[in-house]
């Protein structure tokens, strides 16, 4: 007998493939807006000026140096300045228009259904653990068609703390009523998702695609979704 009952995933970069999903959003938008013409490099420069962008204002949001609204809207708003498209008024708009279509995307890994389904006919109680803002990780779960596997998402706003802090994980373990000795979690951010369980006792198991080198020691580590199902 296994001996884990509760699976705690990740979604973004685990479940749902955020990048191909972000990528097509955020085409969407450059396209809207005509950012060619005001002067923005082609796609696929701009988007590595964006991801560059957004990847510094969410370190500073995940450290509480900046709100959830100013990190929505900013990371459009210093990505137009770069351009010298100084237009305020506009980086507002695909904030909102970038929050109205990413969630609609549908791109999940691999096996990702096939997993839910196994884990769920296996009887295990699935949650998620997300960063994520509450209302947009809903729509990404029911647009992608995997909201049904999970009876609870923990959530930053829920839990006043996000991961790596111990506090998300102890409100986890404490709402779904989950004993930390049978609890596993699953997610592709080593320093987020990872060390984050390690440091309360959890069994992890890292999602790395992408085969980064580390130095950690997670209990499992998987490439593809389809090796969990030799842990569970």
């Amino acid at each position: 007998m296994n001996r884990y009952t509760h699976l705690f995933f990740d979604l973004d970069h685990t479940l749902w493939d955020f990048d191909k999903n972000s990528e097509t959003t955020l085409h969407q938008l450059y396209l809207e807006a005509e950012l060619e013409k005001l002067g923005a490099e082609p796609f696929p420069q701009f988007t590595v000026v964006y991801h560059q962008i957004n990847d510094k204002l969410w370190d500073r949001f995940r450290k509480g140096f900046l709100s959830r609204e100013d990190l929505r809207w900013k990371r459009m708003w210093q990505t137009l300045v770069h351009y010298k498209i100084n237009n305020e008024k506009l980086a507002k708009e695909m904030s909102e228009r970038y929050l109205e279509i990413l969630p609609t995307q549908t791109n999940i890994f691999p096996h990702c259904k096939e997993l839910l389904q196994y884990c769920v006919d296996k009887n295990y109680s699935m949650h998620l653990i997300t960063n994520g803002f509450e209302l947009t990780q809903k729509l990404k779960l029911r647009h992608a068609g995997i909201d049904t596997y999970f009876e609870t998402m923990i959530t930053s706003e829920q839990a006043m703390s996000m991961k790596p802090n111990k506090e998300i994980f102890e409100y986890a373990l404490q709402h779904t009523g989950a004993k930390l000795s049978q609890s596993l979690m699953i997610g592709d951010a080593l320093e987020v998702d990872i060390l984050g369980a390690k440091n309360v006792g959890m069994d992890q198991v890292y999602f790395n695609p992408h085969h980064i080198p580390h130095t950690q020691h997670p209990t499992y580590e998987i490439h593809t979704l389809q090796y969990m199902f030799s842990i569970v």
